[in-house]
């Protein structure tokens, strides 16, 4: 099955100041999806948002809210993100002792539901949940951080998942380090959704951002075809 291309820019590099209207301008410039980073300085080094922040936000747009919970445990928590507004919920195969419990309780919420896998994670961890999930995060660097360098061996580690998928109806994004410069990279090797924080919100208007996220959709388009 195949996906359209996704831009789903990372909130976590907007202006926290007016982050409301961050989300609204960076729609308007032509976001599909807006990626919601959760850390919780546990699972992961830094510490970012939560539900009362997301759903403070769900009113400036109606686009796809895409959370990626970088915590643990998660399940605890998975309600009150999907009272939220989340409309995807993605949690780490690393995060938790029962994965196919959290996907379901997921599904439960009526929410979509995604697994991450960071780098050194092999894609095996996959093996006995693709028919339970609707989404793959595959971290393109080690998460926890904006703004790193893209690691290059995950290019064909997309691909190995790409290939496990095969005709179910699975989204594949990619997250860490997606540029202009990587964003065909990672669609030539099977991925559909690219989330990318600093390097669309480096300009400060909607006019800046739609460059951006230009400046990325196109090279990705080209890569898959």
């Amino acid at each position: 099955m195949t996906h359209p291309i996704r831009i789903a820019p990372s909130i976590l590099a907007a202006n926290f100041s007016k982050l409301g209207q961050e989300v609204r301008d960076v729609v308007d410039a032509g976001a599909d999806w807006i990626h919601l980073d959760v850390m919780d300085g546990h699972f992961v080094p830094n510490i970012t948002f939560g539900p009362d922040v997301i759903k403070s936000l769900r009113p400036y747009t109606d686009a796809t809210f895409d959370c990626h919970l970088m915590i643990a445990p998660a399940d605890p928590f998975l309600e009150g993100f999907a009272k939220a507004g989340c409309d995807i919920l993605t949690v780490h195969a690393e995060a938790g002792p029962h994965l196919h419990r959290s996907l379901q309780t997921i599904k439960a919420l009526g929410k979509k539901a995604g697994v991450s896998l960071n780098p050194a994670t092999p894609d095996s961890a996959l093996e006995y949940i693709l028919d339970t999930v609707d989404l793959i995060l595959v971290m393109t660097v080690n998460p926890g951080f904006g703004g790193q360098k893209f690691i290059a061996a995950m290019e064909e580690k997309i691909r190995r998942i790409k290939k496990m998928v095969g005709n179910r109806p699975i989204e594949i994004e990619v997250d860490g380090g997606i540029t202009p410069e990587t964003a065909g990279i990672v669609t030539r090797a099977g991925a559909n959704v690219l989330v990318a924080g600093s390097a669309i919100f480096k300009g400060d208007s909607v006019d800046a951002y739609r460059a951006a996220i230009e400046a990325i959709r196109t090279p990705a388009e080209k890569g898959r075809r």
